[in-house]
């Protein structure tokens, strides 16, 4: 079992930024890959971007050139960058780690943390 705990969510202006951590325990994360999605008031949750456990990245469009997912295996630990932030970028962020991925955007993810959550006013 893996277990993740999101944290770095909060508050910030249209252009700001933020970084989020994916704190993993119970096991190393060296061997999963790792991703970012995210869940909007009312729509459905939504692939972010990913990172392979050898390092490759995948972004969704809407975030592309803004975001940068990044892992640190030492220290167990996902990042997410974010920068110019908008408005449609608050949302409920998920944090979420597999053996296999084999399409983009994920199919499917083996763990879940519980979110946090990242407001960007206008």
């Amino acid at each position: 079992q893996v277990q993740l705990v999101e944290s770095g969510g909060g508050l910030v202006q249209a252009g700001g930024s933020l970084r989020l951590s994916c704190a993993a325990s119970g096991r190393t994360i060296t061997g999963y890959h790792m991703g970012w999605f995210r869940q909007a008031p009312g729509k459905e949750r939504e692939f972010v971007a990913a990172i392979r456990s050898g390092g490759i990245t995948y972004y969704a469009d809407s975030v592309k050139g803004r975001f940068t997912i990044s892992r640190d295996n030492a220290k167990n630990t996902v990042y997410l960058q974010m920068n110019s932030l908008k408005p449609e970028d608050t949302a409920l962020y998920y944090c979420a780690a597999t053996i296999r991925l084999p399409t983009i955007p994920p199919s499917a993810m083996d763990y879940w943390g519980k979110g946090t959550l990242v407001t960007v006013s206008s």
